[in-house]
This record gives C-alpha cells, sequence and structure tokens, in this order.
C-alpha cells in the first residue's frame, strides 16, 4: 500500500517538506491548504517539484464549514469550492477533504447537509474530484464517523464518500467495529494519527498533541486493522499536528514519521493474520530482538576515577584493545568498557556506545537500515573483530555484537589478555540503562527502540525533580534480558543548581547488594548519600521489620517492591554525566524503582550543589 503524509506534519517551507517527505521514502502527501498559500511556488511548480521528487500529491485540505447552512452562505460556499477546484487541477490532485461543519450558520438537518453535499460532489465530478467528507469530533452537529457515514449514504453521489480520521476517532472513544460495514469504494481517504491519553479538550488535545503511530496510547493497530478488513487500498496517511515536530528538523520528523508506518504495518498484518491471510504491508525486515547487553563504554578523558570505581565494586581490568585506547573490565558477565580515544571522551565521562547480544548482527543491521537508522562507519584494523553499530536519536552508538559464538568473530578477541579472566565479586550482568533524551527527541526514541530493536514499551511515567519533571519510559525485551530507560528532564533556568546536565547511568545486577555496597565502602568510594526523611518515610509505608529498616538506613540502600517481588539499590557519586546504579531484584520484580527516582534526583542536586559551592570557597 502507499505510505503518505500531511504536509502539516513537518516543519519549514512547502519546497521543504516535500523534500523531507520524498528523502524517508513516501509515495505522497496531503498538501495543506495553508503550506500552499504561504509558498512562493505557483500550483504548477509545486506539482512538478512533487513529481520531480516522485510524490503525488494524494488529498488538498482542508475545506471548512460547507455543509446544511441557508441559501446565502451555500452560494459562497459553493463559489469558494470552484476556486479551490480549479486549484486543485493546477496541481494535479482530485481528492478534496471537507471537515463537518463548525460554523455557527449551519444547522441540525441531514438531509439538508446531504443535499448540499451532493451539489459540491456533482460540481467537483465535472472536474474529476471526488470529495472526502470528515467528521471532526469537534463539528457542530455532526462529529462522529457513523453520522457522517449516514450523511454520505443519503447523498448517494459516485464522488462523495468519507474520509476516516484515527484521531477524531478514537479520541471520543467511538467503536471503530462498525468501520467494517462501510464499503471500501466508499472510503475516499484514511489519516492516522496516536495521541497520549490527556483529559483535556479534543480539540486543544488535536492541535498540539498528536503523535506518529506507536507513540501514543491508541490502538491504531486495531483501527487500521477495521479499515483494511473492508478491502481498502488507499493510501496509508499520517496527519499529525505537534507542536515538537513544528519546531524540529523536517528530514528527521518524516523519517520517524516512516518508522512509525512501517511498525504500524507490522503490527496490522500481526491482526490481520489472526483471522485471514496477511496483507503483507511492510517489506522491512522483521525486528531481531537482543538477548542482553553485551558491554556498556564509557567515553572518558582518563580511566584514573572511573577505574578506581569499578575496582571498587569488584571489577577487573581484563584487557586492553589491541590498537585503540580502550580498556575492558569485567566482572562475572559484566562488562565495560573505559575509552579515552572517542571524540566524546574530553567531555565525559559519558555514556557513549551500549553492545547488545544479537542472534544475527547482520539481520540487526539491515533491519535498522530498513527504519532509517543511520549505520555509523568505523574504522578497524584488518584483524579486528566486525562490529557494526548504528545510532540511536540521542546519538548514543548501538553495537550489535554475537560474543564468544562458535564460528563467529567475537569483539572480545580485540583485547590483549583473556577477558575471562573476571574480577571476583557479587555483580553478575548488566541490569539496564537509562539514557537521557533532548525533550524533543522523547517520542521518538521510544519509537526507534520498539521498531528497530522489537523491544516493548512500558507506561510513561513523570516523575518530581526538584526543579521542574523529570518524565520517563522503559522499553525491554519480554524476558527483562535487554531494559533501557528513556528519561527526559522538565527543568528550567533555577540560581541554585549547577547547569543542567543531562546524566546517564548503567545499573549493574548483583546477586548480593549487602556485601557489594560493603565492598565499595570499604574501598572508600564515593555513594549518593541518601537523606535520613527517606528512611523514616520508607517505615512508615513498609513494615520490613526493624533489623532490616535499620540495614537499609546503615547502607544507603533504597528500597521498592511490586506484586512480583523486591527491589534493592544503591547509586554511586556522579562523574562528568555518568554514574552507576547497583540493583538487586528479589523475586521477579519488574520495574526499576520508580518511586525512588525524586529521592535520588534530589540527592543528586545536593551533592552537585556541594561541589560548586566548594569550588568557590577553594577559589575566592
Amino acid at each position: 500500500m502507499r505510505r503518505s503524509i500531511a504536509t502539516v506534519s513537518l516543519s519549514g517551507a512547502l519546497a521543504d517538506k516535500l523534500t523531507a517527505a520524498a528523502a524517508a521514502g513516501f509515495d505522497g502527501v496531503e498538501l495543506f491548504e495553508n503550506d500552499l498559500v504561504t509558498s512562493p511556488m505557483s500550483p504548477e511548480e509545486v506539482r512538478s517539484r512533487a513529481a520531480d521528487l516522485g510524490l503525488e500529491i494524494d488529498l488538498y485540505q482542508p475545506f471548512r464549514d460547507f455543509e446544511a447552512v441557508p441559501a446565502g452562505p451555500l452560494a459562497r460556499n459553493l463559489r469558494r469550492a470552484e476556486h479551490k477546484f480549479a486549484v486543485m487541477e493546477r496541481l494535479g490532485v482530485d481528492r478534496l477533504l471537507v471537515c463537518s461543519s463548525v460554523s455557527p450558520d449551519a444547522v441540525d438537518d441531514d438531509a439538508l447537509a446531504a443535499g448540499q453535499l451532493r451539489a459540491l460532489a456533482e460540481r467537483a465530478a465535472e472536474r474529476g474530484i471526488r470529495v472526502a467528507y470528515e467528521a471532526l469530533a469537534w463539528g457542530r452537529h455532526v462529529s462522529d464517523y457513523r453520522h457522517a457515514w449516514r450523511i454520505v449514504r443519503m447523498a448517494d453521489h459516485p464522488n462523495l464518500g468519507v474520509c476516516l480520521d484515527s484521531f477524531h476517532i478514537l479520541a471520543k472513544g467511538s467503536d471503530p467495529y462498525p468501520i467494517e460495514t462501510i464499503p471500501a469504494e466508499k472510503i475516499f481517504f484514511l489519516q492516522l494519527a496516536d495521541a497520549p491519553a490527556l483529559p483535556m479538550d479534543v480539540l486543544y488535545w488535536s492541535r498540539h498533541y498528536r503523535c506518529f503511530p506507536g507513540q501514543g496510547d491508541f490502538d491504531l493497530p486495531a483501527f487500521t486493522a477495521h479499515v483494511l478488513r473492508t478491502g481498502y487500498d488507499g493510501p496509508l496517511s499520517l496527519e499529525v499536528f505537534n507542536d515538537v515536530f513544528r519546531q524540529a528538523a523536517s528530514m528527521r520528523t518524516a523519517q520517524d514519521a516512516m518508522r512509525s508506518l512501517i511498525a504500524l504495518e507490522e503490527a496490522v498484518d500481526e491482526r490481520l493474520d489472526r483471522d485471514t491471510a496477511p496483507v503483507g504491508l511492510s517489506k522491512a525486515p522483521p525486528p531481531v530482538v537482543p538477548t542482553g547487553f553485551a558491554f556498556a563504554e564509557l567515553a572518558t578523558p582518563d580511566t584514573g576515577d572511573l577505574g578506581g570505581l569499578l575496582t571498587a565494586l569488584g571489577f577487573a581490568r581484563t584487557g586492553v584493545h589491541a590498537h585503540k585506547p580502550v580498556e575492558l573490565w569485567r566482572q562475572n558477565g559484566a562488562c565495560i568498557l573505559l575509552n579515552t580515544g572517542s571524540p566524546e571522551s574530553q567531555d565525559g565521562p559519558v555514556l557513549g556506545a551500549i553492545g547488545l547480544e544479537s542472534p544475527d548482527p547482520a539481520a540487526s543491521v539491515k533491519r535498522a537500515e530498513a527504519l532509517l537508522a543511520p549505520v555509523l562507519p568505523r574504522l578497524r584494523a584488518p584483524e579486528d573483530a566486525p562490529l557494526d553499530a548504528v545510532a540511536a536519536p540521542d546519538g548514543t552508538e548501538l553495537f550489535f555484537c554475537r560474543t564468544s559464538h562458535p564460528g563467529h568473530p567475537s569483539w572480545t578477541g580485540d583485547f590483549g589478555q583473556d577477558p575471562r579472566a573476571a574480577g571476583t565479586g557479587e555483580i553478575t550482568h548488566i541490569d539496564h540503562v537509562a539514557l537521557t533524551q533532548p525533550w524533543h527527541h522523547f517520542d521518538e526514541a521510544s519509537l526507534f527502540y520498539r521498531g528497530v530493536l522489537g523491544l516493548r514499551p512500558h507506561e510513561s511515567l513523570e516523575l518530581p525533580d526538584p526543579y521542574g519533571l523529570m518524565r520517563s519510559r522503559a522499553v525491554s525485551t519480554e524476558d527483562g534480558a535487554v531494559r533501557i530507560a528513556l528519561n527526559v528532564a522538565y527543568v528550567g533556568a533555577h540560581d541554585s543548581a549547577v547547569p543542567d546536565v543531562a546524566l546517564q547511568h548503567v545499573a549493574l545486577a548483583s546477586g548480593d547488594i549487602v556485601a557489594t555496597v560493603r565492598r565499595l565502602r570499604d574501598a572508600g568510594a564515593a555513594q549518593l548519600a541518601i537523606p535520613d526523611n527517606y528512611y523514616d518515610d520508607l517505615e512508615a509505608r513498609y513494615d520490613l521489620g526493624a533489623e532490616r529498616h535499620r540495614l537499609l538506613r546503615g547502607l544507603g540502600l533504597l528500597y521498592d517492591r511490586d506484586e512480583h517481588g523486591e527491589f534493592l539499590h544503591f547509586y554511586t557519586a556522579t562523574t562528568g554525566r555518568v554514574f552507576l546504579e547497583v540493583v538487586q531484584r528479589l523475586g521477579g520484580y519488574r520495574g526499576y524503582g520508580a518511586p525512588n527516582a525524586p529521592v535520588r534526583l534530589a540527592a543528586q542536586h545536593a551533592h552537585q550543589n556541594g561541589h560548586q559551592a566548594s569550588g568557590r570557597s577553594r577559589s575566592s
């Protein structure tokens, strides 16, 4: 099926929007009237530019406030329509979107609306144009797609059909199942948009908070499957009004849009395959779900502080790369690379790369390329293991590894010593990593990890920070072997804290967190201090027994539980942009200690402010 996107979904001038849509692989665009009105290009030039880029103009929109009006307004509306038809002929587009009226002139009279829409369709037919009637969720008298379909049936003209918009249907909680009763030939256009579940006015919600499929809370695979079961074979078109997208680079937004549409097509195929043969919407190779973390790479100007911290946690330096300034630190199945030669090293420490275990690294790269993730060039010596990487939305490099697998080169072979000579301690593996996203890339990142890697997104949370809010959403494999927490801080200017820094962290799993924290303290390494008030509150919330409460307080351990088990964790002090977390999951605990995040954030602010004040004191 053809893929289309509304020009209103992208930022910039019309010429830039067309270029971005074509570069992302779209087959066509919905041309938003305001984009044409404000463009220096004539309709003929727009038509030629689109054709040169391989794009069709699938729809011209919107035509507002037409139907169910008295004779005077109707005459003016028909005159207006004739002018739009002439523009459409110059553009080479044969579909016009007509929105249900919100005009105070409109009356609640279906027969009148049907008659006037038929008159419009008759005039459109003379020019080879079809009219797609759409029920706006805030329409004055027509706000439901079933109502719009009744009026179209009453009008009974071959050039009049319906436009189905997922937002207008799902935002009102309308049942999409009756869509399957609409004949395919009367569904003239399909517009798709997701949205987060927000309790607000539907018009404001639509104009500011729509997002691409998979970034919100609507069940778009089910909705789209209902439409396709009718036999509809027109474009799948994205129409998204979003303040963030209007400010973002059009090329990047278009790629994100295409990625979302590919993922949606795959999900729809799965829905259709439950009762019919799949329609084969997406031709992208399937995702290769990672099976674990191979390593986390920290770019750092020197290895002194981080090396000391890792040693205190029980890691050992088990190898040095044969050709690069990279050290391998290991403890059981947890591998940390310290890289002093990365372009990011001088600004570090920073979490610059993640190694993911893949059953098929080559297939992982093909999947990433199909979903428009940039494959990163990598300089390597002929004897180095081939290791492909792609860039995540925040710039983090993702390497696809097949560590120590027979018949496949292993990245560990690039290090000079035997990597099996691991440190001794309780840490077993990397539990999860947390990446702070630029605020305008948060939804893109969630969709990226879902679409490219096949990770499952979890509920989006908003957590209090001393200077604002932190939004967080985890993505993971079904078995929890790979967990990634995506964070974005809504923090404004403030005088009492150091400049905002996008912190990242690596969480290490321990089989005995009490022994690990004691090991850390015995080595004199810095642990993030937790206020006593937290432990007073913990005792009020949970009856863990006096001895256990004393243990948690004395060792600076935080605690959480869910219906599956318990969670113990602690944090190290921050170095550069990075800190480490050590966790122990007891039972089947599935979370990340989110209730403790505000405590951690406040403690980190206090720690950083203390360092800043100390620095000012020494310099005065």
